[in-house]
């Protein structure tokens, strides 16, 4: 698997996971001051698919950039 298929993956189960901590918080706070949950949920979903399509655009070029940067360091480019 590819690093940039883990990062998405990473990135999509992080987003899955604030979704889901958000709507436990919103769970425990009392209903008249619940305040805007769903725009935050929205907005954190949004954020994260968001990251993930540049991701997807740009993860090739970002992951021979970062091989490259490694190799110099380790004395090999």
């Amino acid at each position: 698997m590819r690093i940039a298929d883990k990062i998405g993956l990473m990135v999509i189960g992080m987003g899955m996971w604030v979704g889901t901590r958000t709507m436990d918080l919103a769970g425990n706070i009392k209903r008249n001051e619940r305040g805007d949950v769903p725009g935050w949920v929205m907005i954190t979903l949004m954020s994260a698919l968001l990251v993930a399509a540049l991701l997807a655009i740009a993860g090739p070029r970002l992951e021979e950039l970062f091989n490259q940067a490694i190799d110099r360091v380790a004395g090999m480019g």
